[in-house]
C-alpha cells in the first residue's frame, strides 16, 4: 500500500521559555527535534502511515529544553517520546513498532514469517551498526564503515521482490536510514569515503528512498552544520 503522506507546515521549536501544550488532554502528540536521528524514525513512520492530523508535532529545543518537558511528560528528558491515551512511551525502536502497531495506514511490518524473523534481525543489528560507526571515528571509521555497510549490502540481497531491507518499505528500513544519510555525509567529508562505492544495492536502496516523501521531508537540512557537529563531537582531539 502506498505512503498516506501529506505534506504539512512544522510547528515552531518549543524552548525554556515557552509555556506546555495542554497536557494529557486527549491529544496524541509527538515530542521530537528535528535534527535527531532517533526522532527522526519517529516522524518517518508517523509520515508514511498519514498521521499528520492525529499526532501532532512537538518539537523541543534540546539545547535549551522547557523545564516542564522533564518535570510533567517524560522524565528521561529525551526525545522522541509519544503522549497517548494518557501516558508517555520513548525509546524510537520501540516507538515505531507502536506507532505502525496502534494507528490507521499502511502496515510497515511484513505478514510473511521469513520477512517479519529478518525484519526482528535487523531491528536488533541496527544498534551494533550505529554504536560502531559513531565509537569508529575516534579510531578506524574506516574499517568500521566497510563492516557495517557490508552487513547492509548483504543484508539488501536478502529478498528480491523490492529494493528495500524486506524487500518492501518497513520499519527496518526506517530504523537504519537516518545514520545511513549522516554517516554518508561526514564519511565523504571527513575521510573522502564514499559508502556507495562497490556497493550497488545500498546505492540503489538511498535512491528508492529518497523518493519517498514521508522521509525527504525528515532529512538533514544543513550538511555542513552536521560535519561540524560530528567533527567537535568525535574529531575535537585530533584536529
Amino acid at each position: 500500500m502506498a505512503s498516506l503522506f501529506v505534506h504539512e507546515d512544522l510547528p515552531p521549536v518549543l524552548d525554556s521559555t515557552s509555556n506546555p501544550p495542554p497536557l494529557f488532554d486527549g491529544t496524541t502528540r509527538l515530542y521530537t527535534y528535528f535534527p535527531c536521528p532517533f526522532a527522526q524514525r519517529v516522524w518517518t513512520t508517523r509520515n508514511y502511515k498519514g498521521l499528520q492530523d492525529k499526532i501532532k508535532l512537538v518539537p523541543i529545543d534540546l539545547y535549551n529544553r522547557p523545564a516542564w518537558y522533564k518535570e510533567k511528560v517524560y522524565p528521561q528528558n529525551k526525545v522522541p517520546a509519544l503522549e497517548h491515551n494518557g501516558k508517555i512511551i520513548g525509546e524510537s525502536i520501540d516507538l515505531i513498532k507502536y506507532v505502525d502497531s496502534n494507528f490507521e495506514g499502511p502496515s510497515l511490518f511484513p505478514e510473511e514469517p521469513a520477512k517479519r524473523q529478518f525484519g526482528e534481525e535487523l531491528l536488533s543489528y541496527v544498534d551494533k551498526f550505529v554504536g560502531g560507526i559513531y565509537a569508529s571515528f575516534k579510531s578506524d571509521p574506516i574499517k568500521e564503515a566497510n563492516t557495517q555497510f557490508d552487513y547492509l549490502e548483504n543484508a539488501l540481497s536478502k529478498f528480491d521482490d523490492g529494493p528495500f531491507l524486506l524487500g518492501q518499505f518497513s520499519l527496518a528500513d526506517i530504523a537504519y536510514i537516518p545514520f545511513v544519510e549522516r554517516f554518508q555525509i561526514f564519511l565523504s567529508e571527513a575521510f573522502k569515503y564514499d559508502i556507495t562505492a562497490g556497493r550497488p544495492k545500498l546505492a540503489s536502496w538511498i535512491e528508492e528512498l529518497d523518493k519517498i516523501d514521508a522521509y525527504k521531508v525528515t532529512k538533514v537540512t544543513d550538511p555542513k552544520e552536521l560535519v561540524e557537529m560530528y567533527k567537535k563531537r568525535f574529531m575535537a582531539a585530533s584536529l
